[in-house]
């Protein structure tokens, strides 16, 4: 396959909790949802994950995605399950027995750049226990929180049995590498936006840009 475009959904429409710090900007309406999955409907280059566990993700997505066709899959925080707004463990086994693929967030979004030696065992241990039980299923893949990332970060999800790994990176990846950047849906999207992503290509210097982070973000 050709190189492929990663999206990433955050929540959409309305929500029954406080936004965290900048979540805003991420949040799109049910309107602007559609318009992506329609777009994206026909297009076996696009893979469309959802991160944070928000309920939005079963109330909202779930039926649209399965109206047409679409798989996605879901990166939950384990330990956030139930809280007001955001997925319960009856939400992850509907999302699983719906065919979806559940992976992990971790368990509290936390920055895994930070992390101690328990926080550790929390976010990249008994949040993939967890959501295991629920799905019935391994879980092996992860979106990388806040896309913060650095040599030890990627060295500690090796180890951890980590098969593929999501980050907030943006462009396009190659479908089989380890690292996957992705592009984040916003609260500002329209058609015209929908367009560029999935059918443009970026200058050269932007390529460059893009790619000069992402290997600064490995070795440092």
């Amino acid at each position: 396959m050709r190189a492929v475009t990663n999206l990433t959904v955050h929540g959409i429409g309305g929500t029954t909790r406080e936004f965290d710090p900048g979540e805003d900007a991420t949040w799109v309406s049910v309107e602007q949802f559609e318009q992506v999955v329609d777009a994206v409907a026909e297009r076996p280059d696009v893979r469309v994950t959802f991160d944070d566990g928000n309920a939005s993700d079963v109330e909202v997505a779930l039926p649209r995605l399965l109206e047409r066709g679409l798989k996605a899959e879901f990166f939950v925080l384990a330990g956030r399950l139930g809280e007001p707004g955001r997925l319960d463990a009856d939400g992850v086994r509907e999302l699983a027995r719906a065919g979806m693929r559940v992976g992990s967030h971790g368990w509290a979004h936390r920055d895994w750049r930070t992390l101690d030696d328990g926080q550790v065992a929390e976010e990249l241990a008994e949040a993939h226990t967890v959501l295991a039980e629920l799905t019935g299923r391994p879980v092996s893949r992860v979106a990388i929180p806040f896309g913060s990332y650095d040599r030890r970060v990627l060295r500690r999800l090796r180890q951890a049995g980590i098969t593929l790994a999501y980050t907030s990176d943006g462009g396009r990846a190659s479908p089989d590498s380890w690292l996957q950047p992705r592009t984040s849906l916003r609260h500002d999207l329209d058609p015209s936006w929908i367009r560029r992503l999935l059918d443009g290509r970026p200058s050269l210097g932007r390529r460059a840009g893009k790619l000069g982070m992402r290997l600064y973000k490995r070795v440092r």
